[in-house]
This record gives C-alpha cells, structure tokens and sequence, in this order.
C-alpha cells in the first residue's frame, strides 16, 4: 500500500538533503527528507563552507546565524591551492569568503531551520526501491515500524558517494580513485590554537612544523587547526603497508603513519574523530533519469580543496526553485532541464581545478618542488592570485551566453535606497522568491512582472549595473534591462517560469 503522498522525497538528510528540503519549502512544495540513519551523525566530516554558498546563506538571511557558531567567519587571507599558498592577504581584500565551521554544527544548524519551515524528516527511514512513470515516483523504504511505500512528485538523491538513488536510476558515476590512502585524525589539543593561527606542535630532532602539509620523501604530515583546541593530523603515505579496509582506523594506526613518514612521532592527544579514505574524481553521467535528480556527492566528488559540500549545497539552492514552479506554476520542462544544464558543467569546472590541485601535492622530488616553486611565484602576482581567488569562490560561474554581461552570474551585492529606507539586495532574497529590482523607474517592466506574481522593488544605488534587474531565486540574474530593453525580454524569461 502507499503510505502518503509526497511532492518531493530527499533522500539523505546530510548538509545538501537538508538545504534541498529548505529550498524546497521555501518554494512552497511539501518534502519529507529520507536517512537510513537513527539519528544525525556526529562525525566533523567537512570542516567549513567557502565560496559563493557563504553569499547564498546571507541571501536566505542565515549568514548571521551560522557565523556566530563558527569559529572564523569573513574573508579568508590565505588558501592552499594544492600545496602552494594563495596569499590573498596581499591584495588588500581577499575574493575568498567563508568560514570554519564543523560538519555537525553545519547539520544542526541546517536541521533547525528545516524544523521551523515545517520540514518533516524521517530517521531511521532507509529508501530500498524506486519506480518511476510519467505522474511520479514510488519508493520503497525500511523504517522503524516495517516497510512501507510512498509516492511522491519527484525524488532527489542527496545520499552521498554510494548513493542508492544514482544506481537504482540507472546513472553510471565515472571517475578515478586515489591509490594513497588519507588517514586523518581531530584531536583535543593541549593549547587553545585557532584558525589562522601556528598549530605550535614541536616534533624531536625537528622542529616546529609548518601549518597545513609538510612534505617528506615519504609521503606528506598535515597539521592544521580549524576550531580553538581542536588540532587536525592527517597523512598521505607513499608505498605504505596493505590496508584493511574495513577495519576503523586507530589511532595507533595513524601515529605508525606519521612516523613512517616523518621519521617522528607527533603529541597526538585524545582523538575525537578518525577517518581513512581514499581520494575520488568522479562526475555522474546525468544528473536526472526522469523525475529522479542527483545533487551533492551523489552528483560529483572532487580530489582535493574540500569542494564537494560547496558545490552541493549550490546545487540543491538551484534545484530547489526549479521543481517549485514546474509543481506549483506548471513550468516548462525546460526549466528542469536547466538544472543539469547549468550545474553539470560547474562541477566538470571543478573536478578539473580539483584534479590539478590534486597533481600538485602528488608531485614529488626535484621536479615537484620546481613546480611548487614556480607557482607560488607565479600566485604572489596580483592578477593569477585574484582569478584563482574568483575561481574557489565560485564568482566567475556564469550560465549561458547572454548579451548583457550580468545575465547568468551571481547579482552582485548592491547598497540600495527606497522609500523605506537602505536595504541590501540580499535582504530581497531571504524568502528565496524571484526579484524584479527597478532601478531606473521602468513601470512598463514592472507591469511584466506583476502579471506574473513577481515581487517588485523600486530603489536607488550609486552606479546601477542596469536599469533592472530580474533577481532568480538563487541569487543569478535571469535578465538586465538596458535603456532599450523591451517588455517582450523580459515576458520572454518569465515565460519560461509558469505556464
């Protein structure tokens, strides 16, 4: 029998399952998020956010909220690009933003603002089968009380890199798997050490190591700090003994790793999480098989520069309006179509400077050391130091190939005046709905966009990048109207929103 009936089922209540069930809620659909686990995990898996997801926080006006249980938030003064430093300090104002925040932090916070948008989520709820015809998707699940069916609109796999839903759908996941095994470990450190700050760990015969990776013949030593009293030690090991697998690691196996190594044994301390992975690149074939989508690492993982969280979260903010108004307004399949279309080749976009970070760190002997020290010459230069900073943030995505130059990016922020006072364009968006922003006293636009149920702000700005702006939900500008821009344009974008 089926159990309910559901717009959207998530399956995966990690960070992307959560922020795709708040999109969607926001959007005015009815998602009820899907985990084989009990209970959310406590495990800091990722370490923080980057890139133009911290923007999309302040536009959803969550930005305050995260940053005050961060450890860092602001502008990052430098990055690792690989293993070569981006000292973004130099250029005065760094083009990185983001934060230091750990995954169950993230989870929790993410899982409360599910919670007060009404979000249902469902622990313990594992998804065994899915079917699929023209109307929507059935999905078998295991819960707590026995088996049972739904049936729902559509269905987005947010269940990470062994997602259930990618194979069920049929969707191949190619890539390569790293051959070094990354132990990694968090430990209570004995000194009260912050982001940003010397780790101060002294190895005997030594010296002080170096904040980040620290490399030797024998592979690479990583010693960092994201959070105060929290130290973070992990290695790379070139040639090492076999690995079961299956067995957790301990910390006696990574302190025998590091000591291989470095020749050394480091103050590990008490552990708090232990993790063994091997690094992947992989890309999905397709993001949709009908009505089932993929997003996050069931989409995509990258090797390096811990962007998979990034990409995902953006990902599931760009799905989320979309499967809102093909439900609710009857869009065009266009529009889903859209979804892979412009996410797809943002994480080919990735897993390419992913790869070459990747190929930077394996680098080793003479020839790795003169390329490492070529690039960190090569970065300290103000041009190829900003666009590697536009590239981690994500700033230089664009969809499509448009005339006016802001239309497919990211609406840059702008300090408006309106009849009620200053605001900012990011607090137009915090109900992710879409924005006409009439900047130049366009009636005729605005007449548009009321026909089509789309919010209008009229406001002021010192240098107005247009004389309006068509704001989509997830923050990327749909259409700019310069002085000859007609009302057709415009109908035209919105056409492809409802039907």
């Amino acid at each position: 029998m089926t159990r309910d009936e559901i717009d959207v089922v998530v399956a995966g209540a990690g960070p992307v399952g959560l922020m795709q069930a708040c999109e969607l809620r926001l959007a005015g659909l009815r998602p009820v998020v899907l985990d084989r686990a009990a209970e959310p995990s406590t495990a800091p898996k990722a370490n923080g956010l980057c890139g133009q997801v911290v923007d999309t926080l302040d536009h959803r006006g969550l930005l305050a909220r995260f940053a005050e249980e961060a450890s860092y938030s602001g502008p990052f003064p430098g990055f690792p690009f690989g293993s070569v430093p981006l000292p973004f300090a130099a250029l005065g104002e760094s083009p990185l933003r983001g934060m230091a925040l750990s995954q169950p932090d993230l989870e929790r916070l993410l899982g409360e603002r599910a919670g007060e948008l009404g979000v249902e989520i469902r622990w313990g709820h594992e998804l065994t089968g899915l079917a699929q015809d023209d109307e929507g998707v059935h999905v078998d699940v295991r819960g707590p009380g026995g088996h049972y069916r739904s049936r729902a609109r559509h269905l987005v796999g947010c269940d990470g890199a062994r997602s259930f839903v990618r194979d069920a759908a049929g969707i191949g996941f190619p890539g390569d798997t790293d051959p070094d095994v990354l132990r990694l470990g968090h430990f209570h450190a004995e000194t009260t050490v912050g982001p940003f700050e010397d780790v101060a760990i002294e190895v005997p015969g030594i010296g002080r190591l170096e904040r980040g990776w620290n490399r030797t013949p024998r592979g690479r030593v990583l010693v960092t700090s994201l959070r105060a009293g929290v130290h973070i030690v992990g290695t790379y090991e070139t040639g090492g003994p076999p690995v079961d697998s299956g067995a957790p690691l301990t910390v006696g196996e990574l302190q025998d790793s590091v000591h291989r190594v470095l020749g050394a044994r480091l103050p590990l301390g008490e552990s708090i999480w232990l993790s063994r992975t091997r690094g992947q690149a992989r890309l999905a074939d397709r993001y949709r098989e009908g009505r089932v989508f993929l997003a996050g690492d069931a989409a995509h993982l990258f090797p390096a520069g811990g962007s998979s969280l990034n990409v995902g979260l953006l990902d599931a903010v760009n799905l989320g309006w979309k499967l809102g108004a093909a439900i609710t307004r009857g869009a065009p399949a266009a529009l889903l179509d859209s979804y892979e279309a412009e996410r797809r080749p943002v994480a080919e976009r990735t897993l390419r400077h992913t790869r070459a970070q990747a190929a930077l760190d394996r680098a080793t002997g003479r020839d790795g050391e003169a390329l490492r020290d070529l690039l960190t010459e090569l970065f300290a230069l103000e041009q190829p130091l900003r666009r590697l900073g536009e590239l981690l943030h994500g700033s230089d995505t664009r969809y499509g190939d448009h005339a006016h130059p802001l239309v497919g990016r990211f609406v840059p922020e702008l300090a408006l005046r309106t009849e009620t006072g200053r605001t900012r364009v990011a607090a137009l968006l915090h109900e992710a709905t879409p924005v006409l922003l009439d900047l130049a006293e366009r009636p005729e636009l605005r007449a548009i966009a009321a026909e089509h149920d789309i919010a209008v702000t009229v406001a002021r700005c010192d240098d107005p990048p247009a004389d309006a702006i068509l704001i989509r939900p997830d923050g990327h500008v749909a259409f700019a109207a310069s002085a000859q821009s007609t009302v057709d344009e415009l109908r035209a974008v919105l056409a492809g929103w409802s039907a």
